[in-house]
C-alpha cells in the first residue's frame, strides 16, 4: 500500500508541479512581458515616425528660411559696398540663425527672443566654416543650443548658411515619450489586474484538483482500512477542456486506487480470519498432543533414544503452541480489541521481568538504567509486559553469551516514557533493519543461537524396535536431518515477536524504533504522556 500512495503522491506532483500558485505567476509575467514588448514597440515605431515627421516639417521650414534670407542677401544691381543683413529680412522668426560666408571670413547672427540681433561665438563661427555646403540640412550643436542648418552656395560668389533651432521638435519628441510611457504604464496595470483575475478564475479548478490531490495524499493509505470518497466535481472532471481531462484522469486514476484499497483489505481480512480460526482450532490438538506426551513419559518406558524423541516432540509442540498464542494474539490486536487501561509502573515491570530474563539466561550481563522516581503509564499491564518479554528475549536468542543486555526507563523532555533495551551483540544486517518488525521477518543466522545436537543414528534407536522401529527411526532422523538446523538456530524466533511489540506499542499510541550497529542494538519504545499517571 506504501507503493499506492507513493503513485498518488508522485501522480500530484508530475501535475500540478510546482503548484497552481507558481503557475499563475508565471503565466501573469510572460502575458506582463509580452505587453512590455508590444508597448516599447509601439513607442519605438511612435517615436521615429514623429521624428521623422517633425524633421521633415523643419526642413520644410528652413527651406522657406533659407530662400528668405537668400533673397533679402542679395546685393543691389549695380551697387557697392555692404551686402544686406539676411536676419533683417522680413517673415524670418526669432531663433533663426542666418549668415554669409565670403573670402573665408563668417558674418552670422541669430535672432534673440527680443527680435535683436545676437552674433555667435568664435567656436560657432568654426562650426559654420565647417558645413558642407551642397545645401542639404544637418544638425549641430551650438552654444546657444541644437540647430538644424543648411549651407548654400549663391550666384553672387558667397555661402549663405541658415539654421532653425531644434528645441521645438526635441520638446514635442520628450512630450510623446513621457506620453507613451504614462499610457503605457497604465495599460499595463490595468490589463495586469484584468488579466490576474482572468487567469484566477480560469486557473481555478486546477486549485481544486490540487486540493483533492492533497487530500488524497495525506490519508494512511498504507495502514487499515482507508475511505478514498474524495473526487474531482463533475465540472472539473469533463473531459471537453485541457482542465477537465486531468481532472477526469484524476478521478480515474482515484477509482482505480480505491478498488486496490477494498481488495486489499478485504484479502487482508480473509487472511486475519484464517489465521484467527485457524490458530484457535489449532489449541486443542497441540493441548492433546502436549497432553498424550506428558502421559506417555510418565506412565510408558521408552531407550534413551525414545526419550529424546518424546522429548523433541513435546518441545516442538510447545513451541507451535506458542507460535499459536502470537498469531491469535495478532490476530486480536488487528481486530482492534479494547485495552485493559489501568496504572502500569514501568520502573516495577522491568525490574520484574529482567529478574525472569537473568534465571532464563544467566550467561549474560543483565543491567538496570532506572530513573530515580518511577516511571508510571496509563496501559495495559499485561500486554506491556509481554513487549518487554519479546524485547529481551530478541537480544537473548539473538546474541551469543556473554553479551551485555541494558534495559532503561526514562521520562523524555515532552513527557512520553521511553524504554530501551540495548545490547553489544553483533549487530543487525543493515539491508534486514527497515524489516525487523515485519511479520515473519528473520534475518540471517548470524544473530541466531547455536543449533541444539540432533538425535541418535537411526542404528541406535533400532536397536531391540525390529524392521518396522528402524524404518521409524530412519524417517524420524531423516526429518530432523532436514529441519533441525533450521528449527533449532532460531529456537523459538517464529518472526512474530517484533510485530507483535509494534502492534500493541502503536495501540497504546506509541512508538518503536530500532537502530543498529556492530556492538550496539538499541529498540526505543515511546509511550505517550497523554494519561499518564502520576508517580507515586
Amino acid at each position: 500500500m506504501a507503493n499506492l500512495s507513493g503513485a498518488v503522491r508522485t501522480q500530484r506532483r508530475s501535475w500540478l508541479k510546482p503548484g497552481t500558485w507558481h503557475l499563475r505567476t508565471r503565466l501573469v509575467l510572460v502575458a506582463m512581458a509580452l505587453l512590455v514588448a508590444i508597448c516599447a514597440a509601439i513607442g519605438l515605431f511612435s517615436y521615429a515616425s514623429m521624428d521623422a515627421f517633425l524633421t521633415r516639417q523643419l526642413d520644410e521650414q528652413l527651406t522657406g528660411a533659407a530662400d528668405r534670407a537668400r533673397d533679402f542677401g542679395r546685393p543691389p544691381l549695380g551697387a557697392s559696398g555692404n551686402k544686406p543683413d539676411p536676419l533683417e529680412g522680413r517673415g524670418q522668426r526669432v531663433g533663426t540663425l542666418a549668415g554669409r560666408i565670403q573670402a573665408g571670413k563668417v558674418t552670422a547672427g541669430f535672432l534673440a527672443s527680443d527680435a535683436t540681433r545676437k552674433a555667435l561665438s568664435a567656436a560657432d563661427n568654426q562650426v559654420l566654416l565647417d558645413l558642407r555646403r551642397d545645401g542639404v540640412p544637418v544638425d549641430r550643436t551650438l552654444s546657444t543650443g541644437a540647430y538644424r542648418l543648411v549651407a548654400a552656395q549663391t550666384p553672387y560668389g558667397d555661402v549663405m548658411v541658415t539654421g532653425l533651432p531644434l528645441a521645438d521638435k526635441q520638446s514635442t519628441l520628450t512630450s510623446l515619450v513621457w506620453t507613451i510611457t504614462i499610457v503605457s504604464l497604465g495599460g499595463l496595470v490595468l490589463i495586469g489586474l484584468a488579466g490576474t483575475v482572468l487567469i484566477r478564475r480560469t486557473m481555478k479548478p486546477l486549485e481544486q484538483l490540487s486540493e483533492v490531490a492533497t487530500q488524497v495524499s495525506r490519508l494512511p493509505l498504507d495502514a487499515g482500512e482507508v475511505a478514498l470518497a474524495v473526487r474531482v466535481p463533475p465540472s472539473n472532471a469533463h473531459p471537453g477542456t485541457e482542465v477537465g481531462s486531468v481532472g477526469h484522469a484524476l478521478n480515474q486514476m482515484l477509482d482505480n486506487v480505491s478498488n486496490a484499497l477494498e481488495a486489499r483489505q478485504e484479502s487482508e481480512m480473509k487472511v486475519r480470519q484464517f489465521v484467527a480460526d485457524a490458530s484457535h482450532e489449532l489449541r486443542t490438538p497441540l493441548t492433546a498432543i502436549r497432553g498424550y506426551t506428558e502421559l506417555m513419559r510418565m506412565t510408558e518406558k521408552f531407550t534413551p533414544d525414545g526419550q529424546r524423541s518424546l522429548a523433541r516432540v513435546q518441545s516442538q509442540s510447545e513451541r507451535m503452541t506458542a507460535l499459536v498464542e502470537d498469531l491469535l494474539l495478532l490476530a486480536r490486536l488487528d481486530e482492534g480489541q479494547p485495552l485493559k487501561l489501568s496504572d502500569v509502573d514501568l520502573t516495577q515491570l522491568v525490574i520484574e521481568t529482567v529478574s525472569d530474563e537473568k534465571v532464563m539466561a544467566p550467561d549474560r550481563a543483565w543491567h538496570l538504567d532506572l530513573p530515580e522516581e518511577p516511571v508510571s503509564v496509563r496501559g495495559d499491564a499485561s500486554q506491556l509486559h509481554q513487549v518487554l518479554v519479546n524485547l529481551l528475549s530478541n537480544a537473548r536468542k539473538h546474541t551469543p553469551p556473554g553479551t551485555t543486555v541494558t534495559t532503561g526507563v526514562m521520562r523524555s523532555a515532552d513527557g512520553s516514557a521511553v524504554i530501551t533495551v540495548t545490547d553489544d551483540g553483533a549487530g543487525i544486517p543493515p539491508e534486514f533493519v527497515d524489516k525487523v518488525f515485519a511479520r515473519f521477518a528473520r534475518a540471517d543466522a548470524s544473530r541466531a543461537t547455536p543449533a541444539q545436537p540432533p538425535l541418535a543414528p537411526a542404528s541406535a534407536a533400532a536397536k531391540g524396535s525390529g524392521a518396522g522401529g528402524a524404518t521409524a527411526g530412519m524417517a524420524l532422523h531423516t526429518a530432523a536431518a532436514q529441519g533441525e538446523a533450521g528449527v533449532a538456530s532460531a529456537e523459538g524466533t517464529s518472526g512474530l515477536g517484533l510485530s507483535i511489540v509494534q502492534s500493541i506499542v502503536e495501540a497504546h499510541g506509541g512508538t518503536v524504533e530500532v537502530t543498529s550497529r556492530p556492538g550496539r542494538t538499541e529498540f526505543a519504545v515511546r509511550l505517550p504522556m497523554q494519561g499518564a499517571a502520576p508517580a507515586s
